[in-house]
């Protein structure tokens, strides 16, 4: 058998631009050299496989702020006064329509609908209509794209979860940061492309588990995984060097290893062999930008007044909105805000309010800073979670009220880099039970996304065991009606 013939027959071709570019420091000192000789290249270029976007952005980066759990649409954002009279009532077949439910409800006998007990009013000069548990946010209103009609098959959390994050329910593909980090780069050398922050909610209840892979490569080549930042000391683990190892000793390692992998690549030609180079080299450089990027004493107060006290404190939501925010005037291209604790089975008026409590002043400061700094016009932020509520009550307790799952018709609001602000997206009937106008799939979300950010998603593949995947699978169209 000849070996060499056999080689070139199974290599990839990421594996045969590699070996071409004569080494891994070669491709390297080019970059670099080009990146000195060009620095009034448009940024928005970007260092991904595609060279340049599709299309020219509207946004050149993202804020997610997920809220894990499911937040209540007709608590929130989908006000139905009518729904006052028919309290207590049961939900009419002709509404439910033989849906697929949990098994946490579908034992019940009855599906008596309970009405929000809590008061709506109109914002700003669209007249749009919110929770009196969201007087921050009302203040944003104008800037604010309400999709009252997002839909979802999964009724379950994770699956739920990992739908909206890599657009297939089944574990195991890549995210959506990762297919950004992948396609258009990172234009910081110093910070990861896609970085994670996770908030824990103030209502009392266990929250959902958050699995890495949520924000993991898939099949990408690994270097496109969320980063994960932690409150406490240590932003990343394994970041500080430990007792005893200097900054000296340690770039001689990193230079020694870096040998002994290079050796490794040009025997195997191991796309990973390469993220692993690049990892290592990026947490070497992240030891000197995390902590300054952590430290935000240097905020001045009225920004702390802006987005509240608990901005001071590491790990909440707040905290991490303010990160998001400096985060991305660092370059970062996609920032993920994980906030758990929203899935009200039981007790949701008491619960509900200070889940609100967490998010809505933060949430609305961070959309009002990037304004106040000229970047929220390229910069879209993202609120919403894995589906909605139920408007029928779990159990039979209609005072202290819970809801289940709802994947039919639930909310999410878009901000800057792109989007109609003041509009509303969609109706739904007058239960909030069913989308009867411009119902918007998860994976037409994406493709929005994805256009804002100048990628045409069926356009961004890539070819695992033998097909070409991409986010929206085979589905997905842009939602032109949302777009400014």
């Amino acid at each position: 058998m000849d070996i060499s013939k056999t080689q070139l027959q199974h290599i990839t071709r990421r594996q045969f631009f590699g070996r071409t570019s004569a080494g891994i420091g070669t491709a390297a000192l080019a970059a670099l050299m080009q990146k000195q000789g060009n620095a009034a290249i448009d940024k928005s270029a970007g260092r991904g496989v595609l060279g340049h976007p599709h299309t020219p952005p509207k946004a050149k980066r993202i804020i997610y702020l997920f809220q894990s759990g499911g937040p209540a649409q007709q608590d929130l954002f989908d006000y139905k006064p009518q729904m006052a009279a028919k309290h207590g009532t049961e939900l009419p077949d002709s509404i439910r329509g033989g849906q697929r439910i949990t098994g946490m409800t579908s034992g019940q006998a009855k599906f008596p609908v309970v009405a929000s007990k809590f008061k709506f009013e109109q914002h700003g000069e669209s007249g749009m209509w919110m929770s009196e548990l969201l007087p921050h946010t009302a203040k944003i209103a104008d800037d604010m794209c309400l999709i009252k009609t997002m839909h979802t098959e999964q009724i379950n959390h994770d699956p739920a979860m990992t739908f909206f994050q890599t657009g297939h329910q089944q574990p195991g593909r890549p995210s959506m940061g990762a297919w950004l980090n992948y396609g258009l780069g990172c234009d910081n050398d110093d910070m990861p492309g896609y970085i994670v922050l996770i908030s824990h909610g103030s209502a009392a209840r266990d929250a959902q588990a958050l699995f890495q892979r949520l924000w993991g490569a898939g099949f990408l080549p690994s270097e496109h995984q969320g980063v994960n930042f932690r409150s406490g000391k240590d932003a990343v683990l394994y970041l500080s060097n430990p007792p005893g190892v200097t900054a000296h000793s340690r770039r001689n390692m990193l230079d020694s290893l870096g040998q002994l992998n290079k050796m490794a690549y040009d025997a195997f030609g191991d796309p990973e062999i390469e993220a692993r180079i690049a990892q290592y080299e990026m947490a070497y450089r992240m030891q000197t930008s995390v902590p300054d990027l952590m430290d935000v004493n240097e905020e001045p107060d009225y920004i702390f007044d802006m987005y509240g006290e608990d901005a001071r404190k590491p790990g909440t939501y707040a905290a991490n909105c303010l990160l998001a925010r400096r985060l991305i005037e660092r370059d970062v291209r996609f920032v993920q805000l994980y906030h758990r604790g929203w899935d009200q089975h039981g007790s949701l008026p008491g619960d509900l309010p200070k889940q609100c409590k967490d998010v809505d002043q933060a949430s609305s400061a961070l959309v009002q800073d990037l304004k106040q700094r000229g970047l929220l016009e390229d910069t879209l932020v993202v609120w919403g979670g894995e589906f909605g509520r139920t408007v029928y009550c779990q159990g039979s307790d209609l005072v202290n009220y819970g809801r289940d799952h709802h994947g039919r018709n639930f909310c999410v609001w878009m901000a800057g880099g792109g989007v109609k602000g003041g509009h509303v997206h969609g109706e739904t009937d007058d239960f909030s039970y069913n989308a009867v106008k411009d119902p918007v799939p998860v994976h037409d979300l994406n493709a929005t996304m994805l256009h804002l950010m100048g990628i045409d998603h069926e356009r961004l593949t890539y070819r695992f065991q033998g097909r070409d995947f991409r986010l929206t699978d085979i589905h997905g169209n842009v939602v032109h009606d949302i777009l400014a």
